[in-house]
């Protein structure tokens, strides 16, 4: 890894590949070039126009988001947590079990809720990607909140009992 980055960007630890997320990073790349770029990209394809690593150790990962100007994060709770806990608001991009790129769309539900509480910046697509990081970037300060004291936690609890029957329905409808 070169650094410091400005935009960090990260699939998070799950198997199945987020090609999407990587493939639309790649496009905004090549408008701006001078952009220093890094994603931890997991099993998805490496892009061809910033730096990426398939794996960060968690602190390298945590220190690269502190250090950079805007966060992008897949919707699970870990990445959105360890952005917020080191002082950024996250642009996230949820998985869509629909695609193939989680078991199923629970982070599209999880990250229009964070959204909606302004806990995060959600990118329903690829030109609220654009128009996020094109705006994050013309003002950093934008995305900066004060390191997470631990709210997202509860908040992520308090999600969970939300989406468990969610999934527990999910899971009775498909074995009937």
């Amino acid at each position: 890894m070169s650094g410091p980055y400005r935009v960090v960007v990260t699939v998070g630890t799950d198997h199945h590949p987020f090609d999407r997320l990587v493939g639309w990073i790649d496009a905004w790349a090549v408008a701006h070039p001078d952009v220093a770029v890094l994603v931890q990209r997991g099993e998805s394809a490496a892009p061809a126009h910033v730096e990426s690593v398939e794996m960060l150790g968690y602190d390298e990962l945590v220190a690269a988001m502190a250090g950079a100007d805007a966060v992008v994060a897949q919707g699970g709770p870990g990445g959105i947590m360890d952005a917020r806990s080191v002082g950024h608001r996250p642009i996230v991009v949820p998985r869509r079990g629909t695609l193939g790129e989680h078991v199923d769309d629970h982070q599209v539900a999880f990250t229009a809720w964070m959204g909606e509480r302004e806990l995060v910046w959600l990118a329903a697509d690829e030109a609220d990607l654009v128009a996020l990081l094109d705006r994050a970037l013309a003002d950093p300060t934008a995305l900066r909140i004060p390191p997470d004291d631990g709210e997202v936690g509860a908040t992520v609890d308090r999600f969970r009992a939300l989406v468990d029957p969610l999934v527990a329905r999910h899971a009775a409808r498909r074995h009937r």
